[in-house]
């Protein structure tokens, strides 16, 4: 039966040994106390599992799920299906939340009468330092908006299931565009998202070199555009190029 109150918080852990306790304590520190920690261990081959289990075994909000090495969308979704609240939220082992977090993201979505809400964040390195200036995303978006860039930050968003029931995410993309999909895909339900402007977590930034990573990306963002959004050849390369720009812009410092 579904929690109206409860969040649902989905971790993929694969390799998290060094993140996965901050990231569970940034989850503890929580003003919202009402919420479950499902950490989903996609094989992983070094301690990070025990250290999930370490927590679980002491704070019944935390339940860990075993799977074989499968990527984070497989991993998201073992979660999203095991999932008991209403409200899900994604995030990653390595990345951390405000104390304030599900607070203030409950009330901007309680305000806005939205099933969609991000946020603001710090991006830091892999000591805890910030490396780039805090990315501050829109107020608002669209279906539209996010088909230039994507303004919602994997850690941030925060689902309202009630009106529209659990989405999940394409797993032929394993670790690649998946929580992107996602979005689009709540996107083309309702329509439009609204942003925290103040600060709600901190992204943990670990690849040394962004402009790589970038370049990594471009096959699989256009395949979003051509194989699942449908868009012909040359809108999609022009929301391609427009994706592009707006990264350049997001990571310059």
């Amino acid at each position: 039966m579904k929690n109206d109150k409860l969040v649902s918080i989905i971790t993929p852990l694969y390799n998290g040994e060094k993140f996965i306790g901050l990231t569970i304590e940034s989850v503890l520190a929580q003003t919202y106390k009402d919420w479950e920690m499902i950490i989903v261990n996609d094989g992983s081959t070094d301690n990070g599992l025990q250290v999930a289990e370490q927590y679980a075994a002491k704070e019944p909000r935390i339940q860990v799920l075993l799977q074989e090495n499968a990527g984070s969308a497989a991993a998201r979704n073992n979660g999203i299906r095991h999932a008991k609240g209403r409200y899900i939220a994604l995030l990653d082992a390595d990345d951390l939340w405000e104390p304030w977090f599900l607070t203030q993201q409950l009330k901007l979505m309680n305000e806005k009468q939205c099933q969609l809400v991000y946020g603001a964040h710090k991006r830091i390195d892999a000591n805890g330092e910030e490396i780039l200036r805090p990315y501050i995303p829109p107020k608002k978006v669209t279906y539209t908006d996010m088909l230039y860039t994507c303004s919602i930050t994997c850690l941030t968003g925060l689902y309202d299931t009630e009106p529209y029931g659990k989405v999940y995410l394409h797993e032929e993309f394993h670790s690649l565009r998946d929580d992107y999909i996602y979005w689009l895909e709540i996107l083309r339900k309702c329509a439009v998202a609204y942003g925290n402007q103040g600060i709600v977590g901190s992204y943990r930034i670990l690849d040394n070199s962004l402009t790589s990573k970038k370049i990594k990306m471009i096959r699989p963002q256009y395949r979003v555009y051509r194989k699942v959004e449908k868009l012909g050849v040359l809108r999609s390369l022009f929301y391609l190029c427009s994706w592009a720009l707006h990264g350049i812009v997001k990571y310059w410092k």
